[in-house]
């Protein structure tokens, strides 16, 4: 069993923190929340008040923080955790990151004589629960190998994508993919209402016809044909919209930079804007058919 410093017990951190120690890995977390400390605690963690405190000493370190800008400020400088952790130490950064912060890291990780991969996941809290989280990684191939029994406890599918940042480039490109599906599953559905089609008869024709795609048939943005979607709970958020926003924006820079083309991309990204500037932020991202109604 492994030593392992844990950084940023938020929603999906602090499950898969819990799955970490139940597999029976030593585990000293961080965070800046007392009631995300006190919890570690009472599931079996070390908690530490200081970052460096939990990396000192481990064999690993994961983290899942909110943006670049958090991961850069928590690992680097000489009171970072590069410097505090013992030479050989295995970074695994599992918060969804611009492509360019993640090569960064990479690059710093291995100056100061650590490894670091970039392994951002997809399933949300219920797959961070349940220890089926998909794990999009990027690093190199001695990394992604040590990695691989740690993410093994944490999730289901684990995909090496490539070399250093690609697990975030998979992870842009997917999270892309299923906003614009989602929009166009949503308008499907509202059009539908418009004409007098019954959702449910909208549901068993096109889940299984050319329009079938998994915003339809494992997340409905309507009551009814999927039962465990998050429309039949108020749309109380699985994924947020403002989580999407999140990872749409990041598309929108990666495609600036890599001069390429993403109409329907930046698109999504201005859509759920809108919806996070009326409020809904909050909402899972399925929500965006309120606003496509014309009812947010």
């Amino acid at each position: 069993m492994a030593s392992i410093g844990f950084i940023g017990l938020g929603n999906m951190g602090a499950p898969m923190m819990r799955n970490l120690i139940k597999a029976g890995h030593k585990v000293a977390a961080f965070d800046l929340s007392e009631a995300a400390l006190a919890a570690a605690a009472e599931a079996g963690a070390t908690a530490c008040t200081k970052a460096t405190d939990a990396a000192r000493g481990a064999e690993v370190v994961v983290s899942m923080l909110p943006a670049g800008a958090h991961v850069k400020s928590v690992m680097l400088g000489e009171g970072g955790l590069f410097a505090a952790a013992s030479k050989g130490t295995l970074f695994i950064d599992s918060s969804t990151i611009d492509v360019a912060t993640a090569r960064l890291l990479s690059d710093e990780a291995s100056r100061a004589g650590h490894a670091l991969i970039d392994a951002p996941v997809s399933g949300g809290v219920g797959g961070a629960e349940a220890g089926t989280l998909t794990f999009m990684v990027g690093g190199a191939d001695d990394s992604f190998a040590r990695a691989e029994p740690i993410l093994a406890v944490m999730g289901k599918t684990i995909v090496h994508a490539g070399g250093p940042g690609n697990g975030q480039a998979a992870k842009i490109c997917n999270n892309m993919l299923l906003g614009i599906s989602m929009i166009g599953t949503c308008e499907a559905f509202a059009l539908a209402e418009k004409l007098g089609l019954d959702a449910q008869k909208l549901f068993d024709i096109s889940s299984k016809s050319s329009g079938q795609n998994w915003s339809m048939t494992s997340y409905c943005p309507v009551p009814g044909p999927v039962p465990a979607s998050p429309a039949n709970r108020d749309y109380k958020a699985g994924f947020a919209a403002a989580m999407m926003l999140k990872d749409l924006k990041l598309a929108v820079e990666a495609a600036q930079t890599a001069g390429a083309s993403i109409p329907l991309g930046a698109e999504a990204a201005q859509l759920y804007a809108m919806m996070a500037g009326m409020g809904q932020g909050g909402l899972d991202f399925s929500g965006i058919i309120h606003m496509l109604r014309g009812k947010a």
